[in-house]
Order: C-alpha cells, then structure tokens, then sequence
C-alpha cells in the first residue's frame, strides 16, 4: 500500500539534460575523494520505500522529516536516474575527522495525519537511504513490535536519533554506516487525533582510523549487515549445469553421428543401386529425412518476421555478452549507482547496428523483396513491447509519487537515443546486410510443388517439441536463475560474474544441442517445416522463465502491492520475451547449420 503522496514542492525540473549524460559529479579513479581536517562532508537524502519491494522508492523528503528550506537535488548520471535515485543536501552536518555528540537537527511539530502517514510507512518497514561520497547507508524508518495474541500488543516507534559511524584512511572515507543500535525510539501510540506531536531529532558522529587502504579491500559483504550478503560461489548449481551439458553434448555427438553415419550411408548404397538399375524416380522406396531433400529448404511463410527474429535475437546476444564481459572486466562498481543500467542502454543502442544487418542479409538470402518493411518490422520487433510495458509500468510509478517513474527530460534524452542512434544503425547495418547477402546456395534443388507430410504421431508435435525444447535449457540454468533473481528483485549482490559467463555459455549450448536433435527427429518424419519449429522449440525457454518469475513472486518473494507487482510482472514478460528471441535465434542457425551437414553429404544426382 503506497502511503506516500507527491512530492511537496520538488519537482523534475531539477534535472537538466546535460546532468543526465552522466557530466555530474565524477569521483576520483577509486569512487573516493580526498579531504583535510575539518572539511565539510555533504550527506545526501536519497530515497525510502518498502524493504521487500526494491522497485517502489519515493524521495525521502516525501516523508514528515527534517527538510530544509530550499531544496538542493546532486547532479544524477543517467544510470542513477533509471535506478529511482533522487539525492537531495541533508540538514546534517559532518566534518571530516571530527566526532559530533547529540547534535539537533530539527524540531517539528506533526499533526496527526503526519504521524499516521510514519505509522503506515514503519508497518511496511520502510527504509530509508542516505549517501556520503557515493557511499549508501540504510536503516529503516522506525520500530514495529508485534507480539501476543492474548493480550495482543502492537506497538510503532520512530527513530528520532541517528548514529554515523565512518571510518577514515589518510584523507579518504572508507567505510560509512548508521546505527541506532543504543537508541530508544519515539512512541507514536496513543495520539489524538486533534493532538499535536513534538519531536526533536538529533544525530551523533563518530570517526574511526583504518588501516584498509582501499574500499574494495574491505571484506565482502561487510556493509553494516542491513542488505544480505553477497553471494558466494554455488557449487551444486555449476556441478548440475555440467552434468546436463556433457550428457546432452554426448548424446548428440555419440548417438545422434552414429545415427547419421548409418543414414547416410544406407541412403549412398540406395542411391548407387538406383543410379546402375536407371530408375528415374529417386524417390521410390526411400523414407526418412532424405525423401524430403526437395522440400527441406522451402521458404517459410511470414519470412521477414522470421528474418526480425533472427536480427533482434542476435543483437541480444552480442548485448547479454557484452554486459558480461563488462563485468568480468571490472568495469561495474558496487559502489557506483545504475551502472549496469547505462551500459545496458548505450550497448543497445550500438548494436541496433548488429539486429539490421542479421535481418536484412538472411532476408535478402532467402528471397525477400520488401527489405524496408523488413528493416521496420525489425527495429520494432523490440522496442514497440518494450515502450508498452515501460508505459505502463511508468504511468504507475507516476501516479504513486515513485521516483521510479521518469522525469520528462530522462524521456526525452532516452527517446533522442534511440532516434538519434538505435534507429539509423539498425537501417545502416540493414543496407549492409542487404547489398552483402549472397545467394541462399541451398545444397538441394526445391521442387515447386511441396509434397505431401504423412500424419505425425503426438510426440513429434510443436507443442511437445517446446515442452522438451524449453524445459531442457533451463533447467541447466534453474538454480542459478534464483541467484539472478534474488539480485534484481531482492535484496542481494550478485559479483559472481565468471560464473554467470558460464552459465550463459551452457544455456547457449544446451539450446543448441536440443534444437539439432529435435530437428532430426522431425525430419526423420518426412516433416520438413523446420524453420519456425526450431525457433519456438527452444525459444520456448522464455516461457518457463516466465513461469518461474510467477513462481519465485508467489513462493519465493514478500513483494506486495499494486507498484512493485506490476512492474515484476511487466518486465518479467520482457524477460521472457528476450530469452524467446535469443534462444530461438541459436536454435534456428543450429539447426540450420546441422540441415545443410547432412544434406551436403548425402550423394543425389
């Protein structure tokens, strides 16, 4: 339940576009600045919310606290902004190395709607975060105990003292935390409603000399314990996922070859029998994959959608590993906010480029004409759904007072991205695909007429091809999935980096294998409809992660409410959908690839 109204007095004017290109302020190489005795250091007010939903933020001053007069909002790069931050000047004031005891704050005076907006924010055990040099301290708002049935006693508190703790080497801030680890906290039963309540916040300071020289020495996970600790390496996870990949590479290696050599070389005798006995039906006697030698390279109908597919599919996949190795290189700081986010965005704009050209050259191969249909269709196979979702899931954000939702110059700035670059690279990389592409050269000569395909029993249907073809890949992925989701739904941090590029690397390969064998199959049923059969088999795989988004929200999750569901729920959807399109693209070329193997070596006159 939201019990935050809008912002009093702020609004999204604040943020001028040059801010939100990332010109704010820009820490020394480590994230850190340097001071003398006695310099200031600015607090800021960042943002409070619902602990178990990340997603739903609000600005700090959107609570009845000290505030002052004016207020003065940080210069927010574009990730920050995307991340729901909002950083406002504190009334706090902290010098470096000097320790500060009961220091007021404020004096306020809350009516009693103020305080029932604090009661309801602490029942939801809203947190607020603080940040000094680019540092985040956490702590909740105030204190709820609940305990008996008879007599039942419920009681809500507010933290009126805070504790900051940091500590210093030389002339850098290290470590910072806030505690109200001695404090007693404010009553705030029994009020009146016609009663005033006065309260007087105060703060202490404390320095502490380390002798950690840099931030990233410090031990993992060592953030005060508000967050859970960062995830460590899970053994059983990778374990399961080798196993699957070495079984499921053995079987289509092993089995699925020898299968193949004994195809081809039964169908080469039956095809030199029936060159020295003159029959001119090539086709008589034969059954299996090599009668439908004339068919199996048929252009499918809907050919540009395929063709988008493939492109967006494929520029997915340079994006998912280009974040990777981003990473992998160390170009992420914990401490940096939305970092990820603006990668995210500028790599997706670069390789609109990659998308285009994908596209245009298999459309252009495989006979299309319509190549600027083709180009739309595919720069909107993507972001049309995305700008859907987003708008909704804004216009929610929007109507609770979110700092989630987007300030009006963020639109623009993103929109003028996407026009500016996104879409003239996705028709750069289309014109060259287009004048590149070479003919299809398919290895067997297509009939006009399509021949008939025999009745297919239930297991060769699409529908079970997708059950196996999505549910194999991920459950190579299933347990490593929770860890991705307890990092963007919840609460964790996720620096396992190397690992992830190895799942990644198994998930790509599972899709693969599974789509070869598949496609064998059908063949081996004189179906020769491959070509949208292998990109929904394990482009399928989408739809399990959905589902399993749908499990971890009900099971594995304390997310509540209409702000933090509709957002899950959204991009959960586009989740899906980006697997769907990447996952389909490497079934389609493995797929593909494999067809072309077989069919080069089987001798046909």
């Amino acid at each position: 339940m939201t019990v935050l109204g809008h912002p009093r007095s702020w609004n999204c004017q604040w943020l001028p576009l040059m801010l939100l290109l990332g010109t704010g302020h820009e820490p020394e190489v480590e994230g850190v600045t340097h001071y003398k005795a006695g310099d200031p250091v600015i607090l800021y007010v960042n943002k409070v919310g619902p602990y178990h939903n990340p997603q739903e933020t609000y600005h700090y001053y959107q609570l009845p606290v000290c505030c002052p007069e004016k207020i003065r909002h940080k210069s927010l790069s574009l990730g920050e902004v995307l991340d729901g931050d909002r950083m406002a000047e504190s009334l706090y004031e902290i010098r470096f190395r000097e320790n500060a005891e009961r220091r007021i704050l404020c004096h306020m005076q809350l009516s009693s709607a103020q305080v029932e907006q604090l009661r309801q924010a602490i029942e939801e055990l809203y947190y607020f975060e603080f940040v000094v040099d680019d540092l985040p301290l956490r702590g909740f708002v105030g204190y709820m105990e609940e305990s008996g049935f008879l007599p039942h006693s419920h009681k809500i508190g507010l933290w009126t003292h805070l504790d900051f703790h940091l500590e210093f080497h030389g002339d850098r801030i290290i470590f910072a935390n806030v505690s109200v680890r001695d404090v007693k906290p404010h009553s705030l039963d029994g009020l009146r409603p016609d009663e005033f309540l006065g309260l007087t916040h105060t703060y202490s300071v404390r320095w502490s000399e380390t002798s950690v020289e840099r931030r990233s020495d410090r031990r993992r996970g060592d953030d005060g314990g508000f967050f859970p600790r960062t995830l460590e390496i899970h053994w059983l996870s990778i374990i399961n996922s080798m196993v699957l990949v070495f079984l499921l590479v053995g079987f289509v290696a092993v089995i699925l070859m020898r299968v193949l050599r004994n195809d081809l070389a039964r169908y080469n005798l039956d095809e030199e029998t029936t060159s020295a006995g003159s029959v001119d039906d090539f086709d008589q006697g034969d059954n299996g994959w090599k009668i439908i030698h004339t068919d199996v390279f048929r252009f499918p109908p809907y050919r540009g959608l395929l063709c988008a597919v493939l492109g967006v599919g494929a520029q997915f996949l340079a994006l998912g590993t280009g974040i990777i190795v981003m990473a992998l290189l160390g170009m992420f700081n914990v401490h940096r906010h939305g970092a990820i986010n603006s990668a995210a965005i500028l790599l997706y704009a670069l390789t609109c480029c990659i998308s285009g050209y994908v596209s245009s050259h298999f459309y252009r191969q495989i006979g299309g004409e319509r190549w600027v249909w083709n180009i739309i269709l595919t720069t909107s196979l993507f972001s049309v759904p995305f700008f859907l979702t987003w708008s909704v899931v804004n216009s929610v954000h929007w109507a609770n007072g979110s700092t989630q939702a987007l300030p009006a110059t963020t639109i623009l700035l993103l929109l003028t991205v996407w026009l500016l670059v996104g879409f003239p690279l996705t028709i750069i990389g289309g014109i060259f695909g287009k004048n590149n592409a070479s003919p299809f050269d398919a290895p067997c000569r297509t009939k006009n007429i399509a021949r008939e395909i025999p009745p297919q029993p239930w297991y060769k249907s699409t529908l079970i091809h997708m059950t196996v073809g999505g549910f194999l890949p991920f459950s190579a992925i299933s347990v490593e999935l929770y860890y991705i989701f307890a990092t963007v739904w919840g609460r964790e941090q996720y620096t396992l980096y190397g690992i992830l590029f190895f799942v990644f690397a198994i998930l790509l390969s599972v899709g693969a294998c599974i789509s070869i064998a598949l496609t064998y199959f059908q063949l081996s049923g004189e179906d020769y409809r491959w070509w949208w059969r292998s990109v929904l088999s394990v482009g399928s795989t989408g739809l399990f992660i959905f589902l399993y988004s749908v499990f971890y929200y009900a099971r594995r999750s304390n997310m509540s409410g209409p702000v933090q569901t509709v957002e899950f729920f959204g991009y959960s959807l586009l989740t899906g959908y980006v697997f769907f399109l990447m996952l389909g693209t490497i079934s389609f070329f493995s797929s593909l690839k494999f067809i072309r193997y077989i069919y080069v070596n089987l001798k046909m006159d």
